[in-house]
């Protein structure tokens, strides 16, 4: 009866915990739908300044910071470029910058843990981590994308071997994320409700966020002492190559890698992941998110377009290889910045507006 009693109580707090999940996704996309009402002519005036391919940089890491979302700011370029209004040469460095600017999501979401400090401290690692993978690729390819233009070589090659001239005939291929089916009604409504205004969606996003994600996280602590703990860490996150292929599968399903790398942050603060399984979920949204612009470019027939969506491909898939046989560099990385953070909880707010804002902003105007 005892034991009947205890699954109930597991099961109850299951459903109440998807409930929660979804408020907590809905909270991302507002927050996006409400940044992207502030930033829209923002983003397209400025991904205009691109001669400079250093400002080219900032901007793809500004745009995405504004936005919250690679998607947007890879689409946006592949759109310019199908329309040649901007070259594959200038369009490289902000999709390298955009990798960059995608992450300030989890790493908002991991301050939401700021108030307990050991499971702020696992948070914010497992949001660094992203941001560590990132920037280290980076600052690998961008000085070699300038130097030997590795990246727009590859993918015009490959761009040339799989469609040749034909790739202009591709058309009217199009995908639309089932979460969007289950979210965007809910955004719709709010976004009617609240006339369009950016200010309130913003206010209510947030608001969301950190409600949804306090009650999530109240729930999952009781049940990383159960047996469901055992699932999630030995069964989910059994091997790398499964995180992997989670995170792969989960960010091309969504298209959005800023939900499906915010989604792991709670658990890695409640214990149920720990860095190193983080770590190959990571790379997967980070390969899973370049299908958006790839079906985007497809849907566009513009071979020009594919070569876009296809360095972004290329450059998670070769940052991969690159960093993941020496992953103990991010992780170091990442843990040691989480030790400054617990110095002062001023340091992730301060490391927030310094890498994602003020820095690019710099950069670009002056």
């Amino acid at each position: 009866m005892k034991l009947k009693s205890h699954q109930k109580e597991i099961t109850k707090k299951i459903l109440i915990s998807l409930v929660l999940l979804y408020f907590f996704l809905l909270s991302i996309k507002l927050m996006s739908s409400s940044f992207k009402l502030f930033g829209n002519d923002f983003a397209e005036s400025l991904v205009s300044m691109t001669a400079n391919p250093f400002v080219a940089l900032f901007i793809g890491v500004l745009v995405t910071s504004v936005v919250q979302s690679s998607s947007f700011t890879t689409a946006l370029v592949v759109g310019l470029v199908a329309c040649e209004c901007l070259t594959l040469t200038n369009a490289i460095p902000i999709i390298l910058g955009a990798n960059i600017g995608t992450t300030i999501t989890n790493t908002i979401v991991s301050i939401t843990h700021i108030r307990k400090r050991k499971e702020f401290k696992n948070a914010f690692e497992a949001a660094i981590l992203h941001d560590t993978h990132n920037v280290l690729a980076v600052l690998i390819f961008f000085p070699l994308e300038l130097r030997f233009h590795i990246l727009e070589k590859s993918a015009l090659f490959i761009t040339d071997l799989l469609f040749g001239s034909a790739a202009g005939t591709i058309t009217n291929l199009s995908f639309k994320s089932p979460l969007a089916y289950i979210i965007s009604p809910s955004v719709d409504f709010f976004k009617y409700i609240f006339s369009n205004n950016a200010h309130a969606l913003a206010i209510l996003s947030f608001a969301m966020l950190f409600l949804s994600l306090a009650s999530f996280v109240n729930i999952l602590k009781p049940l990383a002492k159960t047996e469901f703990r055992d699932v999630i860490h030995h069964s989910i996150f059994k091997s790398h190559k499964r995180c992997f292929v989670l995170g792969l599968l989960l960010t091309a399903f969504v298209q959005s890698s800023s939900v499906t790398t915010s989604l792991i942050v709670p658990f890695a603060g409640t214990g149920f992941v720990v860095l190193e399984s983080v770590y190959p979920y990571i790379l997967g949204a980070n390969v899973g998110t370049t299908i958006t612009a790839l079906l985007a470019s497809l849907a566009l027939g513009s071979s020009a377009a594919l070569a876009v969506a296809l360095v972004h491909c290329l450059f998670n898939i070769f940052g991969i290889f690159l960093i993941y046989p020496i992953r103990f560099i991010p992780l170091y990385l990442s843990r040691k910045i989480g030790d400054s953070a617990m110095t002062s909880r001023i340091i992730p707010l301060i490391y927030v507006v310094t890498i994602f804002f003020l820095i690019p902003i710099l950069v670009i105007f002056f």
